[in-house]
């Protein structure tokens, strides 16, 4: 049931970044509005997932799942009926929001549910759902995009809700609330959501006057944000996870690091190969299909690998390989083989695959088990600032070198140019974040993961306290 709505989420991202062409030609969209189709999703569930994290941990991370599903498929039918660009990304914050709830759950439950000498087995599977989705998500979005129309990508997500909601109510048994009775942080909640919103809106409309006041007041905000929830009796995010737990701490920054270099990918290869290459979306997605499907097959292997050889290492590997493959990327041309491309996604994929499941294990690991949802939303968070922040700064690179204008034959070598720029970034940040993943030290002690037998993690207190599943 988690799995299979772990695929609908980056099912539907990627499904949307093969038709944003499509949607552009309807509405008569620029580049930059076009992004926002994506961004708009990726902001308003990053703002939301620490907090239903915190929620989910009071007050039932079943129910606050279920009511993900629902808020996703209702929005969903209504961005299918959209009658303007205005309405399409108003839902798409709507969409958002489920998918927030959807995000910060499903990982919880399963690293709930599961001992921690079998959690990075089955965040394996959970990580191939989410890589299937990817790998489905331009092969069957161009496919409906060309057959269909971009409105039926979003039809389909209602059909698979419904059996997610089916699913919950004929084999979901009891709850998970492991801080049940605590009180809920609204004040630092408010500060979150300002802080978070402030900081990616304002990045993502940089250079402008507006970002960089956005931007400012996004940091201050987060210092009274740290500086308020350091002393609060409950907060909604618990700052000794990061004070002293070497591991939480560089491995949400690794992951960060990660999908702030790499998550733009899928957007900007969809605009080369239909606009550049002149390909449709269907062949499109052909292509772009074979990143996710490394990433889906490997990913279960590098789950097992994380529960007996140490994640830092897998980890840091994986940002090796996607280093060297985005700066392989940063050379494509208008001629480049397509082959080459199609290589060159799969070494992207085998990278991912190493990084990412390892890493989550490693979080997961590194907490007590009440403070799982806060956990998996401050991942999921890390992934959502991470998406919009590499979208964001995509947009702003594109901005410059193409401008707010729909892209046409005289603006391909300035799209090249740009598209260059933004590749050879991403792969030197990625280095940044190969560091952040060795710093973070040992996961494993001689008898497996540290939760699997409490030990301390720099701050002398246990990994977790409980091992068997709910």
């Amino acid at each position: 049931m988690a799995t299979l709505a772990t695929f609908v989420t980056p099912f539907s991202m990627a499904a949307v970044s093969i038709a944003l062409p499509a949607i552009g030609a309807e509405f008569g969209m620029d580049t930059i509005l076009m992004g926002w189709v994506s961004t708009s999703f990726l902001l308003s569930s990053a703002t939301f997932l620490v907090i239903f994290g915190r929620l989910a941990d009071i007050h039932g991370r079943k129910r606050i799942f279920t009511c993900g599903a629902i808020i996703f498929a209702a929005a969903s039918f209504a961005i299918s009926i959209s009658p303007s660009p205005d309405f399409l990304i108003f839902m798409r914050i709507v969409q958002g929001v489920g998918g927030s709830m959807i995000a910060t759950t499903s990982v919880a439950l399963i690293t709930s549910v599961f001992p921690p000498g079998e959690r990075g087995k089955a965040l394996g599977i959970n990580s191939a759902a989410v890589y299937t989705g990817l790998s489905a998500g331009p092969f069957l979005g161009g496919l409906l995009t060309q057959q269909l129309g971009w409105r039926s990508i979003f039809l389909v997500l209602v059909p698979l809700m419904a059996l997610v909601l089916l699913l919950i109510s004929t084999s979901m048994r009891g709850e998970w609330r492991e801080a049940k009775g605590e009180s809920f942080d609204f004040v630092g909640s408010a500060i979150y959501g300002f802080m978070l919103v402030s900081t990616i809106y304002g990045f993502s409309i940089l250079p402008s006057y507006a970002g960089g006041v956005l931007l400012a007041a996004g940091i201050i905000g987060l210092v009274a944000f740290i500086r308020y929830e350091s002393s609060a009796r409950s907060p909604v995010l618990d700052m000794s996870l990061f004070r002293g737990n070497r591991v939480f701490t560089f491995s949400n920054l690794a992951a960060l690091i990660n999908y702030a270099s790499t998550s733009a990918i899928t957007f900007l290869m969809s605009l080369y190969l239909q606009y550049v290459r002149g390909l449709d979306p269907q062949g499109a997605g052909l292509i772009l299909l074979s990143q996710p499907v490394v990433q889906a097959l490997l990913s279960p292997i590098a789950g097992r690998l994380s529960d007996k050889v140490e994640p830092r290492l897998i980890s840091s590997a994986g940002m090796a390989i996607i280093s060297a493959g985005l700066f392989s990327l940063a050379m494509i041309s208008t001629e480049t083989p397509q082959l080459l491309i199609v290589a060159n996604l799969a070494a992207l994929g085998f990278g991912f695959a190493l990084f990412i499941t390892p890493n989550t294990n490693a979080i997961m690991s590194a907490v007590e088990k009440k403070c799982l949802g806060v956990a998996s939303g401050t991942l999921a968070t890390m992934r959502q600032v991470g998406q919009t922040l590499s979208m964001g700064f995509a947009m702003t690179v594109l901005a410059d070198y193409v401008g707010p204008v729909q892209i046409t034959p005289p603006l391909y070598p300035a799209f090249m140019s740009g598209l260059t720029t933004i590749f050879v970034f991403f792969a030197l940040l990625c280095i940044v974040g190969m560091a952040a993943s060795l710093a973070r030290g040992k996961v494993l002690n001689n008898k497996g993961l540290q939760n699997g037998k409490p030990e301390p993690l720099g701050n002398g207190k246990p990994a977790s306290a409980a091992t068997n599943p709910k």
